[in-house]
């Protein structure tokens, strides 16, 4: 059974069945996502607002770049004006000729009703700075609030109070991001090994590993029980490796005081991951990657080209396939890529069940992916900031009101509206 409401078509038809006539409607209100959109990440946080209020929110699927329609009231036209979004009052007959046209069988349209704002979540360590995170940026920016949670609150079972989480660049496998050989020395290096450390004695852990694979066991939990789960940069896959690697030592000694099991490789299970399978590990405690799943390598890099660099986003039915339709929402197709600890994934160690969602066109990296697990969802996206090409530690934070309509924070957003369509009554 699907998680999303039934196509608006049937709902016009029982409207039509009980007397709807396009002079009994209320007055549309339509914010466009194309090109004439003034700030289309702030448009995100006016359909988030309408939700808060209790009104209903239409995502036109395809439609205009994924525009929004809602009820039209004086009180939602002001606050579109003082965000500096554009909206355009559409009267009852145009809007049922607009809904009319996007139903159309030769029109890839489509109609989601989002019923709820959803309650987000970012997993963050104490000291956490927003703009440090393109999520976090992203919800700061468009007005969407959020909630901040960390190892405890996740173990004690907090995580089903969400709809929505997010992962950014933790390191699941407990080796403090691999920054050994560039920053063992730096102070907040240091600073985030004995945070790590006094966290994991703490709850009662002998390893910050084992902490953090516990961890990565209860937000599978969660999304196996219908959550949502986002994850960007090294979140994605030291996710999934932390998975494959329960009950197996992966760490160098000078990541938790003992040498690696030998047999590590030979002891993954790849039947416990969520995205990839079949991936090797990086055991040099001293390179800065952790698999064979970043694509391309760290140290290949350095001979991008910026001004050549980009990715593709497919195209799929909005009528058939909703969910990765609503994640891919732009007013462009092709995109500028951006890196980050990891950048892309290699898609041959992408497992069949997922749904890859853009991809360099040319290469085997995979940008951005979507899943299913359990009565769940995750969606990874790799990279560190759409709108900062290499962004390094100690780098000055992106200003988003200069990049007000970034297709590559676009798509982040969609994830947090995602959400919103599930239907209330199969809410865990």
């Amino acid at each position: 059974m699907s998680i999303f409401p039934e196509p608006l078509t049937r709902v016009l038809v029982l409207l039509l069945l009980v007397g709807f006539s396009p002079g009994t409607a209320q007055q549309k209100l339509l914010i466009p996502m194309d090109l004439d959109q003034s700030d289309h990440l702030k448009a995100y946080g006016i359909a988030y607002w309408v939700l808060v209020q209790g009104g209903e929110v239409d995502w036109l699927l395809n439609y205009r770049g994924g525009s929004f329609l809602m009820t039209g009231q004086d009180r939602v036209e002001t606050e579109c004006r003082i965000r500096g979004v554009t909206c355009v009052s559409l009267g009852s007959e145009d809007a049922a000729r607009l809904y009319a046209d996007i139903q159309r069988e030769d029109n890839n349209m489509d109609v989601v009703r989002l019923e709820k704002a959803p309650k987000v979540a970012v997993y963050v360590p104490p000291g956490f700075k927003p703009w440090d995170d393109a999520v976090t940026l992203a919800l700061e920016y468009a007005e969407i609030p959020y909630e901040k949670l960390w190892d405890e609150e996740v173990l004690k079972g907090k995580l089903p109070e969400y709809d929505w989480l997010h992962l950014h660049h933790e390191d699941f496998t407990g080796q403090y991001g691999k920054f050994y050989s560039s920053f063992a020395g730096a102070a907040w290096y240091m600073e985030q090994q004995v945070l790590l450390e006094s966290e994991a004695r703490k709850l009662g852990f002998k390893k910050v590993s084992e902490l953090q694979k516990a961890v990565a066991r209860r937000i599978r939990e969660y999304v196996g029980g219908g959550g949502f789960m986002f994850a960007m940069c090294s979140a994605t896959d030291t996710y999934d490796i932390a998975l494959a690697a329960e009950g197996v030592d992966i760490c160098d000694v000078m990541y938790d005081g003992d040498p690696p099991d030998p047999d590590a490789q030979q002891r993954l299970d790849f039947t416990k991951t969520l995205a990839f399978t079949d991936f090797t590990l990086e055991m040099n405690p001293l390179r800065y990657e952790y698999s064979d799943i970043d694509q391309p390598p760290s140290e290949l890099l350095a001979m991008q080209n910026p001004d050549t660099d980009y990715f593709t986003l497919f195209e799929f039915s909005a009528k058939f396939d909703p969910v990765p339709t609503m994640l891919t929402q732009d007013h462009v197709n092709v995109l500028h890529n951006f890196l980050g600890q990891t950048t892309g994934f290699k898609k041959g160690l992408i497992k069949r069940s997922v749904t890859i969602l853009a991809q360099k066109q040319g290469t085997d990296q995979v940008k951005y992916l979507h899943g299913n697990f359990g009565r769940g969802t995750f969606t990874f996206y790799g990279g560190h900031d759409p709108e900062d090409y290499q962004h390094a530690v100690g780098d000055p934070p992106t200003d988003l009101s200069l990049h007000r309509n970034s297709p590559g924070y676009r798509l982040i957003l969609n994830n947090i509206l995602f959400p919103a369509a599930r239907k209330k009554q199969q809410k865990t």
